[in-house]
């Protein structure tokens, strides 16, 4: 179903369109132009169709990712128009907090699995994800507050401090208020995070050992596949 509808989409985005996407405009930047393939630059329409084929009406997505939604918007808006009322228009909703998580070895760069030293995966190590936020890139100024053009390392730590701890930046600032000591700062945040990650291994550890991910897999196979299949029949006979 995903690769039917896919297919049925291309023909309503447009070269120039998917040109100017930033992820294929920074990633095709760095390749020689024989290099660059068809896949990545008609990824977005494989993104859109993952949203559009489940009926998907409001989207949680980082802020490096609106510009996706925007354009399958953009999609939704010219298929309706020639077709009538057939897909779903999803809305893009980022988090307040931790919209854009920036790399820990370099804070000008989201946080992106090219970068090792600068990541932080699920089911990192515990000890790893410690000591991956106690050597994050910060400055010298030993004061910690928000300034993301001044300060981006500590900016990018309270994001993730706040996001963990399910609290404002202004809080977390607040809870950091007159501390000088940027080591005590990173531990404070690699306790955050390394609280939060532990009960989600766990939790990942449990349903694995006792395999409940299979069943649910299975269940989830079949919900999905009834649920495309329904919106690429209302695609398929409007075309």
């Amino acid at each position: 179903a995903h690769a039917e509808l896919n297919a049925i989409m291309q023909n309503y985005l447009y070269m120039g369109e998917l040109s100017r996407m930033t992820q294929f405009k920074d990633k095709s930047s760095k390749m020689e132009q024989n290099a660059i393939g068809l896949g990545l630059f008609a990824y977005p329409v494989l993104m859109a169709s993952d949203i559009l084929l489940y009926g998907a009406d409001i989207i949680p997505v980082g802020a490096d990712q609106v510009q996706h939604v925007e354009l399958t918007r953009d999609l939704v808006h010219r298929f309706n128009n020639r077709y009538g009322d057939v897909l779903i228009m999803p809305k893009a909703e980022t988090p307040k907090v931790g919209a854009r998580i920036m790399s820990l070895s370099d804070p000008s760069k989201k946080m992106s699995k090219s970068d090792p030293k600068g990541d932080i995966f699920l089911k990192d190590d515990l000890n790893v994800i410690r000591k991956k936020i106690m050597s994050a890139v910060t400055d010298m100024d030993a004061n910690v507050y928000y300034d993301v053009e001044n300060k981006p390392g500590i900016s990018n730590l309270l994001s993730i401090y706040a996001a963990t701890k399910g609290i404002s930046l202004e809080e977390a600032e607040s809870t950091f208020k007159g501390m000088t000591r940027y080591g005590d700062f990173k531990k404070a945040v690699a306790d955050a995070v390394v609280e939060e990650l532990s009960a989600f291994q766990e939790r990942y550890k449990y349903i694995k050992e006792n395999k409940l991910y299979v069943e649910a897999l299975r269940k989830g196979a079949k919900r999905a596949n009834e649920i495309s299949q329904i919106t690429l029949k209302r695609v398929k006979k409007a075309v």
